[in-house]
């Protein structure tokens, strides 16, 4: 999920965190008082003015972290995220680390050839 600014608002996209879960909670009722899934997202969508597949999305990722549906949860996604991250910077670390070692090798080398 986008990290929120101190407005509330979110720092990437359009809905914050409240609006999509208030949304999600909506489709689920509606879904259990009618007893049908077959347009209810669309219902909801339409009533607050939200995009149709932004919604669907909303629901089926709530669905993932609720353990409903199978799916990578939001935030085992966000951790795999996170360890992307790390790797890149250890990448970059060690090659650096590589580059330096080899320049310092070379100069020692240097020095005991004389």
């Amino acid at each position: 999920m986008p990290k929120e600014l101190a407005n509330g608002k979110p720092a990437t996209g359009r809905y914050s965190v409240e609006e999509k879960a208030a949304a999600v909670r909506m489709v689920r009722t509606l879904r259990a008082e009618l007893g049908v899934t077959q347009g209810t997202v669309q219902r909801v969508a339409t009533q607050l003015g939200y995009g149709v597949e932004s919604v669907r999305t909303w629901v089926r990722q709530a669905d993932v972290d609720d353990g409903v549906a199978p799916g990578v949860s939001s935030a085992e996604a966000q951790r795999v995220r996170e360890l992307e991250q790390e790797n890149r910077e250890l990448r970059r670390a060690n090659e650096v680390l590589k580059r330096a070692a080899s320049c310092f090798g070379a100069e020692l080398d240097r020095h005991y050839r004389k």
